[in-house]
């Protein structure tokens, strides 16, 4: 029997620290990103090159990984939804309408999607099944700047919690949670720093963390984060802080 798992952004940052997680713990790993990570320890995942705000072939893609797995194989099968972008960083009125829609494509409408065709394609299978969405602070916490990826992780965090009271009367049901990694040392906190702070009050804040060496490292969060997909003691639609762990 063996356990996969399918990650969008598996590239990078946060993804790339879940990817070593599931990977030292033999899971078989399809990763969905917009570009491939040509480092060795790559060579024995599945990496599809797309880009996730082009809905059509994200379900044609996941429609085919999904046909091409042996159900009966399989112990444990994991969607972890972690691709996400901040967008443009400024007051809402200085955002553009298609940036504004391109925000809300990758980090709300790629996940329920997803989320939708896993549960639909999945829902025989009498296995393990779980889905995990990647949130932030920012679902719940104010941060002037970033109204549209507030709104966005607002929005999974209610996916999840609406979904996972779906599945309790499934036969099959799948366990869906959405987890907090805090801040870590990304190309995204790369980009935070460098705004100016007429478009982000709360920068001061952040370029602290970086000077005093307080960001989490990805590799820390990715070991935690395949921790909370295993834990037994963590419910269905909960949302998690991975500093709790």
């Amino acid at each position: 029997m063996k356990n996969v798992l399918i990650i969008t952004g598996g590239n990078k940052g946060i993804g790339k620290g879940i990817v070593e997680a599931y990977q030292t713990n033999g899971f078989e790993i399809l990763s969905l990103a917009r570009t491939k990570n040509n480092d060795p320890s790559y060579k024995q995942i599945t990496q599809i090159a797309i880009d996730l705000n082009e809905v059509d072939k994200l379900e044609k893609c996941l429609i085919d990984l999904i046909k091409q797995l042996d159900e009966t194989t399989i112990e444990k099968i994991t969607l972890i939804n972690n691709a996400g972008t901040l967008g443009k960083i400024s007051t809402l009125e200085n955002i553009q309408p298609q940036d504004i829609a391109k925000t809300v494509n990758l980090n709300t409408t790629a996940p329920l999607v997803l989320s939708s065709l896993f549960l639909s394609l999945t829902k025989s299978w009498v296995c393990k099944k779980s889905i995990v969405n990647i949130s932030s602070g920012a679902a719940y916490k104010t941060y002037p700047g970033w109204s549209v990826y507030c709104a966005t992780k607002a929005a999974i965090d209610m996916m999840t919690k609406t979904v996972a009271a779906e599945q309790e009367t499934k036969t099959n049901p799948a366990k869906i949670i959405a987890v907090y990694p805090g801040v870590v040392d990304t190309e995204m906190q790369t980009k935070i720093r460098a705004t100016e702070k007429e478009n982000f009050a709360s920068i001061d804040r952040f370029l602290e963390l970086k000077a005093s060496n307080s960001l989490a490292n990805p590799s820390t969060v990715g070991k935690k984060i395949f921790e909370i997909d295993h834990s037994t003691n963590i419910e269905n639609g909960a949302l998690v802080n991975v500093n709790d762990i």
